[in-house]
């Protein structure tokens, strides 16, 4: 299985692809970082890099998606979406190897 970008999460980051002016190829890497409140905390970025021997890279609508395949243990199967509603904006993570998150969503443990 893979990360999975939605097609409004890939609509939003081809907009800031485009606002900020980013040059190709650049990829969307998604990744976990330690910290948080629950244990881990998820990274968004752009990276221009892709190593083959460390990243997985995945395409959705238009958009290339880095993960280096240690944080692919804890995202496997994770959806990526963008929200836009009375419960905020940004970017959305629905992980099924979280086994609790924190209160903003930003965090896991797993």
């Amino acid at each position: 299985m893979a990360i999975i970008l939605t097609e409004e999460a890939a609509k939003q980051v081809q907009q800031v692809k485009q606002d900020q002016k980013l040059p190709e190829p650049m990829f969307l890497r998604v990744g976990v970082t330690g910290g948080g409140c629950s244990g881990f905390s998820y990274s968004l970025g752009f990276d221009d890099k892709f190593d083959e021997t460390k990243d997985s890279k995945y395409h959705y609508y238009g958009i290339d998606v880095v993960v280096d395949k240690k944080s692919a243990l804890f995202l496997d199967g994770t959806v990526v979406d963008w929200q836009n509603d009375l419960n905020g904006r940004g970017f959305k993570f629905e992980n099924p190897n979280a086994v609790k998150t924190c209160g903003c969503g930003s965090s896991f443990r797993a």
